[in-house]
């Protein structure tokens, strides 16, 4: 992880941390923005993205970081389902929906290539360096 000494130096943090701005923007506009219980549930699964990242990088261990990528990755799958599903009810649209799923499926496959080079790394965290 070199050069990387807060999780906001992280680009997949960053990346996260956009689309969770994009899903707010998506789901506050139409017939979204009435469906409390997707919206806010679709809001908080993106949230949870870039929560996980930030978390599990505070714990300064690889082991641990692995442990909340994992979950993140998860939450970018649940994200991913609910859009989804709010294509089927017509609250985006189809370009909308294209351009967020490729994006979250981006995002996935970068967090589970960060997966694989830390379970791979010899440094096995910060707290460990001491």
């Amino acid at each position: 992880m070199a050069n990387i000494e807060r999780f906001e130096d992280l680009e997949i943090w960053q990346l996260a941390k956009s689309l969770a701005n994009q899903i707010y923007d998506v789901t506050a506009l139409g017939k979204f923005s009435q469906d409390y219980v997707l919206r806010d549930q679709v809001r908080r699964a993106a949230v949870s993205i870039f929560s996980n990242i930030a978390e599990g990088y505070e714990r300064n261990g690889n082991k641990e970081f692995v442990q909340f990528l994992y979950i993140a990755k998860a939450s970018c799958g649940e994200v991913r389902a609910q859009m989804i599903f709010a294509k089927d009810r017509n609250y985006v649209s189809e370009n909308e929906f294209e351009q967020m799923n490729k994006s979250l499926i981006s995002l996935g496959n970068q967090i589970g290539g960060f997966i694989k080079y830390l379970r791979n790394s010899e440094i096995k965290g910060f707290k460990f360096t001491k």
